[in-house]
């Protein structure tokens, strides 16, 4: 935001600047602040600016994008139109698909159902938990860090655990990690007969405002019937492993968790409806040890670890400990986080 600025005006100007004397730019459909910059800037430069509508899902012959979210239709639509032109100004292509008036090729709609993209909208069991618990723990990962792009992310959250917890249902169902179709539905319809809980695993940058985030996640999720049992929130593992460093990271006890305090204080308020003094919060948290003798702060609604490993440990135990209970953690408000996560669930 210190870079590209404070208002969708001055965040297109800044994106803008990639625009290029006759060459063809691309947008999707932009609130009029936005787009008028953009047109502006264009004919500046004098670049053609053309405006790619979002993929008819009719052109997909029945099958679907292979990134989740309704969103994910826009990027497609301007995907064609970018790849198309460069095709067709290569040689490659007669025509372009921007407008998307016939069949797309087979190799268009290859790409676009086989597309990967980590951290984003990705479900991921965790792989330490194998035999008949295995599925009792499931990330959901979604790097979203603005307030638009968290209410997208409240509601894949929300379609997807409406899907896993659906008997016979394996739309959703993460990557098999090696079993059998058959195992994994038996697996899948046994975890149906559990009892669910939605765990909220969070971090964002300071530079981000909790106020504009977290409010738009609680209350979409709510729109679909998603309370979360309990926010963990956590300091991100890779601020302390800088590329070209030799530092050595600090230990958890040296860790300074005072913007996990401040996230932990407003969530708490956000689910209590506390309009008070948020320093009260201190009578109703307390600090506990684990069986590491690392301290936790824990409250009735949330718990600060000061590692993203511990706050793991904790989810793995609780599988453990509630045999009953299947765990689908939102993981969310920082890529930094995600990738983290990512690193430490995957064998």
């Amino acid at each position: 935001m210190e870079i590209l600025g404070n208002t969708l005006g001055e965040i297109a100007g800044e994106k803008a600047g990639i625009f290029k004397h006759g060459v063809p730019a691309f947008t999707v459909p932009q609130p009029n602040e936005a787009m008028c910059v953009l047109e502006d800037k264009a004919s500046m430069v004098n670049a053609h600016l053309q405006i790619a509508p979002p993929l008819d899902a009719n052109l997909l012959n029945g099958l679907k994008l292979g990134l989740e979210g309704e969103h994910q239709y826009i990027n497609a639509g301007l995907a064609i139109g970018l790849s198309s032109t460069w095709l067709q100004r290569t040689g490659h292509l007669d025509v372009t698909y921007l407008h998307q008036d016939s069949t797309l090729p087979e190799q268009f709609i290859r790409g676009l159902t086989t597309a990967s993209l980590q951290g984003r909208a990705q479900v991921v069991p965790d792989q330490h938990i194998d035999g008949e618990s295995f599925g009792d723990l499931v990330f959901y990962l979604d790097g979203a860090h603005s307030p638009e792009s968290m209410v997208i992310c409240a509601n894949w959250f929300s379609w997807a655990i409406e899907g896993n917890n659906q008997p016979n249902q394996l739309n959703h169902l993460p990557q098999n990690n090696g079993k059998s179709l058959d195992a994994l539905q038996k697996n899948h319809v046994e975890g149906c007969r559990k009892n669910f809980t939605q765990i909220l695993l969070f971090n964002c940058m300071s530079v981000r405002d909790p106020q504009l985030l977290l409010p738009h996640l609680l209350k979409t999720c709510a729109t679909h019937g998603v309370y979360f049992k309990k926010a963990l929130f956590v300091p991100n593992m890779s601020v302390y492993y800088k590329v070209g460093s030799h530092a050595l990271p600090p230990t958890d006890s040296q860790v300074d968790l005072s913007w996990q305090f401040t996230l932990q204080r407003y969530w708490e308020n956000l689910i209590q409806g506390d309009k008070g003094d948020a320093n009260n919060l201190n009578a109703v948290c307390e600090e506990v040890q684990d069986d590491t003798g690392m301290s936790v702060r824990t409250c009735k609604n949330s718990a600060v670890f000061p590692s993203l490993p511990l706050a793991i440990k904790w989810l793995r135990d609780s599988v453990q400990q509630n045999q009953s209970i299947r765990f689908q953690v939102l993981v969310t408000g920082s890529l930094h986080l995600v990738g983290d996560v990512l690193r430490l669930i995957k064998k």
